[in-house]
C-alpha cells in the first residue's frame, strides 16, 4: 500500500519553524511563524481566557457531545461579534469548525458540492493555504492583482481590472482585515466597489476574517465586512479566534453564510452541519466555550478588549520603530510603508536570496517570500534587524 508513496512537499513555514528550533545561535530572531508574541518572546494565554476557562471548569458538568454545528450560544455570539446588526441574524447560517483553516475548508467543500464549476479568485499574494486547499479540492482558481510592491500599497486599478472577468457564481476571496502576508487592507470605498461588482456580476464574496481586532479595533476592522453584507444577497465568511483570543492550539473557528432569506439560511446551516459530520463530526468545544463565556460577560468582554488593544498597539509600535530605525540608517523612506500596514504581517520586499542571507548571516528568520511577523520584534531586536536589513537589501 505504501511502497509507492511519494511524501508531499513539506510546508515551508513548518520547515522554517524547525530550522529556527535547530539553530543554536542565542541571538536568532523569529519573524516567520504567524503567532503573536510578547516582548519577552512568549505567546501568552490571555487573562480573559484564563478567567473564562476557570468559569467553564467550575460550571461544566458534562463532556458530552453538543451539536454537529457547535454550541448555539457560541454561534450567536460570533454572529454579533463579526456582523453586529448589519444584517438580520436569521439570514446567517453558521457552524463551528477546527480553526479558521477548518472554516475555509468546509466552505469550499460546500461550494464544490453546490457549484463545482465556480472559480475562486484569490489575491496575489495571499495566505499559502488558500491556493493549497482550493487546488486540493480541484476547484478552478484565478488570481487578481492586489499588492503593489513599488508603493507598498494596494494595486486598486489592477485588482478591479482583473475582477472584471468574474462570472456569476464565482467566489471572490478577500481578507477581512490585516491582509496576510502584506498588511495592506481595503478601504471602505474599496469594500463598496467590491459590493457593487458582486451585484453587477452575480459573484459571491468570501471573506476570510482571521485577524479581527488586530488592525484598528473590532468595529473598525469589521466595518468593511458589515458594509459588504448590507449590500449583497449572499456572502461567505470564515472566522478564526486563534489570533484575537490567542486560542491557537484550541482550534476555534466558524464557517458562516449570509443567505437571501431565512429559509435558505436554515437549509445552508443544515448543510454545514452535515459537512461537519462527514469530516470531523462535532467541532471542538473547549475553546469555543471560552469565547462564548467571554463575549457573554460584560466584564470579561471589557478585559478581553483591553488585552486585544494592548496587543494591537504593541505591534503598531514595533512597525513604527522599525520603519524609523531603517529611515535613520538608510537615510531614505524606502521602508516607510511598514508603519502604514496593519496586523501581524508585512512583506519586506527582499528576494529569496536576501531572505536566505538574513537567515544564514544574521539569524533573522523570515518566510521565503519575505513575510515578516512584526509581533516577533522587540525593543532590543529592532536595531539589530534594521541594521541587518539595511546591509542585506542595500
Amino acid at each position: 500500500m505504501f511502497e509507492t508513496l511519494t511524501p508531499p512537499q513539506p510546508d515551508k513555514i513548518i520547515q522554517l519553524m524547525q530550522m529556527f528550533r535547530d539553530d543554536p545561535r542565542k541571538d536568532k530572531v523569529d519573524l516567520g511563524v504567524g503567532v503573536y508574541k510578547t516582548p519577552e518572546g512568549k505567546t501568552p494565554v490571555m487573562k480573559a481566557v484564563k478567567a473564562a476557562e476557570e468559569l467553564v471548569w467550575k460550571m461544566q458538568d458534562s463532556k458530552g457531545y453538543v451539536a454537529l454545528a457547535g454550541d448555539a450560544g457560541y454561534l450567536a455570539e460570533m454572529k454579533t461579534l463579526i456582523f453586529g446588526d448589519a444584517v438580520p441574524h436569521a439570514r446567517l447560517a453558521a457552524a463551528g469548525t477546527p480553526g479558521g483553516t477548518g472554516a475555509v475548508r468546509q466552505i469550499l467543500e460546500m461550494v464544490k458540492s453546490l457549484t463545482p464549476g465556480a472559480t475562486v479568485w484569490i489575491s496575489a499574494p495571499t495566505w499559502p493555504n488558500h491556493p493549497a486547499i482550493i487546488s486540493y479540492l480541484d476547484l478552478p482558481l484565478r488570481e487578481y492583482r492586489y499588492y503593489d510592491a513599488q508603493t507598498g500599497g494596494l494595486d486598486r486599478a489592477g485588482m478591479m481590472a482583473d475582477l472584471a472577468d468574474v462570472r456569476a457564481g464565482d467566489l471572490i476571496l478577500v481578507h477581512g482585515c490585516c491582509h496576510n502576508p502584506t498588511g495592506v487592507d481595503l478601504t471602505l470605498d474599496d469594500w463598496r466597489a467590491l459590493g457593487e461588482l458582486c451585484l453587477a456580476t452575480g459573484a459571491i464574496p468570501f471573506v476570510d476574517m482571521a485577524y479581527l481586532g488586530f488592525g484598528h479595533g473590532i468595529e473598525e476592522d469589521a466595518a468593511g465586512t458589515r458594509l459588504l453584507a448590507g449590500m449583497v444577497p449572499e456572502m461567505l465568511l470564515a472566522g478564526s479566534c486563534s489570533k484575537n483570543f490567542g486560542l491557537y492550539r484550541d482550534r476555534v473557528g466558524i464557517a458562516m453564510a449570509l443567505c437571501g432569506d431565512d429559509a435558505a439560511a436554515t437549509a445552508t446551516g443544515g448543510m454545514l452541519a452535515w459537512l461537519n459530520r462527514q469530516n470531523f463530526a462535532f467541532p471542538p468545544d473547549h475553546g469555543a466555550r471560552a469565547v462564548q463565556t467571554i463575549l457573554g460577560d460584560a466584564g470579561l468582554t471589557d478585559l478581553w478588549r483591553a488585552e486585544l488593544r494592548e496587543m494591537r498597539e504593541g505591534m503598531q509600535a514595533n512597525r513604527e520603530a522599525l520603519a524609523a530605525e531603517l529611515q535613520r540608517i538608510t537615510g531614505s523612506d524606502r521602508f516607510a510603508f511598514l508603519a502604514a500596514h496593519k496586523g501581524m504581517f508585512s512583506l519586506l520586499g527582499a528576494t529569496p536570496e536576501q531572505v536566505e542571507r538574513l537567515r544564514e548571516d544574521h539569524g533573522i528568520y523570515l518566510v521565503f517570500d519575505s513575510r515578516m511577523n512584526v509581533a516577533g520584534l522587540t525593543p532590543d531586536t529592532i536595531p539589530v534587524v534594521a541594521k541587518a536589513v539595511a546591509e542585506v537589501m542595500g
